[in-house]
């Protein structure tokens, strides 16, 4: 199965900025069905493919047009990662809110949010490094002679 096809890194770092500001509210109001709705926006991310993740759609359609064309490409593998990542700890928020473990809520999403934050701010992709890491460190399966 293919990551997909390479992407515009100023793709992701837009999602990362929108991302930011959707688990700053959360964080901020406490109002967790957001915070369900980005876990689902992170799933679509992992799961399905970043061409049809909402904020990818939001930057072909409404960002990409008013920049020239990208200068390079990033492969799709580690964003997706990093995507399934977000949706994890999003994941572990949305239930600790729901379930009235507001404080499982509150550090998961602020997680998320530094994670976010790195990638919107500085350009840092923390789940991609995190996959990188592993990728350098599993071990390839021997091509049979």
């Amino acid at each position: 199965m293919s990551a997909g096809a390479p992407v515009d890194p100023r793709g992701p770092r837009f999602a990362a900025a929108v991302t930011s500001v959707v688990l700053a509210v959360v964080l901020v109001t406490g109002w967790w069905p957001l915070l369900a709705a980005q876990t689902v926006v992170f799933a679509i991310g992992a799961f399905v493919g970043l061409r049809p993740a909402p904020y990818s759609v939001l930057y072909r359609l409404l960002v990409a047009p008013r920049l020239g064309p990208p200068t390079e490409r990033e492969d799709a593998a580690p964003l997706r990662f990093a995507q399934a990542v977000g949706f994890v700890f999003a994941l572990a928020g949305t239930v600790g809110y729901a379930a009235g473990l507001t404080t499982l809520g509150v550090v998961a999403t602020a997680f998320a949010l530094f994670a976010a934050l790195l990638n919107a701010v500085f350009n840092f992709c923390l789940g991609c490094e995190m996959y990188l890491l592993i990728k350098r460190f599993t071990p390839r399966a021997e091509q049979a002679s």
